[in-house]
């Protein structure tokens, strides 16, 4: 159970790295335009299209990086309320719930992703982006976000099992808010 937290964690850290990898890459794109459009008056003409389809990547590449460091938006009323061992249980259905959402999330974005593959879509800008590429990230991002969850859950299985929760600070305090 241990070596799956692990290995979910730096899935997580790796996809993190990535998101920020292209938010570098669509920066330089933007720039690039910019930079063409000033001193050539020409137009590079994928510059929009493409900023999207990092953008969407990004977006769900980061989901899992983002729960891992505990920095999605949270409703914290019955966690800062409970105590000890109730703590961790009520994680434990929060994680629960989350990682059944985000594996039907994951069944539908595969399946709008193998639609894209089976028919061969293409963009409809100039580019004729082969859409299956770009839509890849959306099945992929929210398939890690989900073992991001379990991973969640087997952490706080362990947190029980070792008879620490009594030390476990409300979840505010550890981020400082």
């Amino acid at each position: 159970m241990e070596s799956f937290v692990r290995l979910c964690d730096r899935l997580s850290v790796a996809c993190g790295v990535a998101s920020g990898i292209l938010m570098v890459v669509s920066t330089l794109l933007v720039l690039v335009e910019i930079v063409v459009r000033t001193a050539f008056s020409q137009t590079l003409f994928v510059t929009e299209e493409y900023s999207g389809y990092l953008m969407a990547a990004m977006t769900f590449l980061a989901l899992a990086y983002t729960l891992k460091d505990k920095s999605h938006i949270r409703m914290t009323f019955l966690h800062t309320i409970a105590k000890g061992r109730a703590k961790v249980w009520v994680d434990i259905f929060a994680f629960c719930v989350g990682g059944i959402f985000c594996a039907v999330l994951t069944y539908t974005t595969g399946d709008f992703f193998w639609d894209a593959v089976v028919t061969k879509s293409r963009s409809m800008q100039i580019s004729q982006t082969y859409l299956a590429i770009p839509q890849f990230f959306m099945p992929f991002g929210t398939l890690v976000m989900t073992l991001q969850f379990a991973a969640e859950v087997f952490r706080s299985v362990l947190l029980l099992r070792s008879g620490h929760v009594d030390n476990v600070e409300a979840e505010s305090n550890l981020l400082g808010r």
